[in-house]
């Protein structure tokens, strides 16, 4: 893959707080990169050093083969976490004046569009919703037709039809070849969006890869969360069918809900069966697959013990696992 982003090494400290710490990352043409991580981690920095307005102390940054700072605008187009353009102009001249900054600007109008704002043109910026604020600054960064594409947090504020929207809108973009690194908390936003997603801890890429590829290496297994009052030790002797051991078969207790672990649709019945055989009362089962979500709990609470020694991410995953590790398993 010839990386039309690409970052190497990059690190990067204000005083005695470290930004960056070696992240590397290589985002070839066409792609959809997703970085994910806790507040703090480095996401928003590491976007900027790669657009020119942070100068890293040390590592390397290319953007279409060029340093940030030498790279035709033209071409670029960022949309900061915080952005907040003058109130007193409509969504359409806020457009026609950021469009006027180009040789070739694309027309107002259809960026308008794009965002799903064609009727919202002549309404003044501090009069939008602050979903409809977000969508204008997003098209802002669409009416030079950028190559390469940043986005921090695209989303922030959007209702669920205007996200979607917007997520339409970058699938579009990526099919017809540009290139597009946004940040995000959304995990549904980066496994939908993300061609491959890179989770920033403690500022380097600790994981990479496709939201399939870290789900299946770090997301876990399966569990069913029964809803009940019942002591884990009622469910001391859960079986599965012969074919499939015990071993490794965990119950977690966060609130009043015991997960059992690594159970497939088919044996949901054999926990029903077995519910019911005891007398065990519950008022509902929940069944899922693991998912991106899980796989950044995971990866932020190793990142965590490796750091201070102490995991536990306080989502009930990680009580799990310590309700394991003290022989609470079936």
């Amino acid at each position: 893959m010839t990386a039309v982003v690409d970052a190497t090494a990059l690190e990067k400290t204000y005083g005695e707080t470290t930004a960056l710490s070696g992240a590397s990352i290589a985002v070839g043409g066409g792609e959809v990169f997703a970085l994910i991580g806790p507040n703090g981690a480095g996401k928003t920095t590491l976007v900027r050093a790669l657009t020119g307005t942070t100068e890293p102390d040390s590592g390397t940054a290319r953007v279409l083969g060029e340093s940030p700072t030498a790279i035709d605008r033209d071409r670029l187009g960022v949309l900061p976490q915080d952005f907040s353009p003058p109130d007193r102009l409509s969504a359409r001249e806020l457009l026609e004046y950021y469009a006027g900054l180009y040789d070739d600007p694309r027309d107002p109008d259809d960026v308008l569009a794009d965002v799903g704002l064609a009727d919202a043109g002549d309404t003044w910026y501090e009069d939008l919703s602050g979903g409809q604020q977000r969508r204008v600054c997003v098209g802002s960064t669409l009416v030079n037709d950028p190559d390469v594409l940043f986005l921090d947090e695209p989303t922030t504020g959007i209702d669920p039809a205007g996200r979607r929207t917007v997520w339409r809108l970058i699938e579009d973009l990526a099919a017809a070849g540009t290139t597009v690194v946004l940040t995000t908390h959304d995990m549904a936003e980066a496994e939908r969006l993300g061609d491959r997603v890179g989770l920033l801890a403690d500022g380097a890429v600790v994981a990479r890869g496709t939201p399939a590829e870290l789900v299946a290496e770090h997301g876990g297994s399966s569990r069913l969360t029964i809803e009940t009052t019942a002591s884990l030790e009622a469910f001391a002797d859960l079986e599965y069918p012969a074919d499939r051991p015990a071993t490794g078969r965990r119950h977690g207790r966060p609130s009043e809900t015991v997960v059992v672990r690594d159970v497939d649709p088919a044996e949901i019945g054999t926990v029903v069966d077995y519910l019911e055989d005891r007398g065990i009362e519950y008022t509902g089962l929940t069944w899922a697959e693991p998912d991106l979500e899980d796989v950044y709990l995971a990866l932020a609470d190793r990142t965590e013990l490796e750091r201070t020694g102490r995991g536990g991410s306080g989502d009930g995953a990680a009580d799990e696992s310590d309700l394991a590790r003290a022989g609470e398993t079936a």
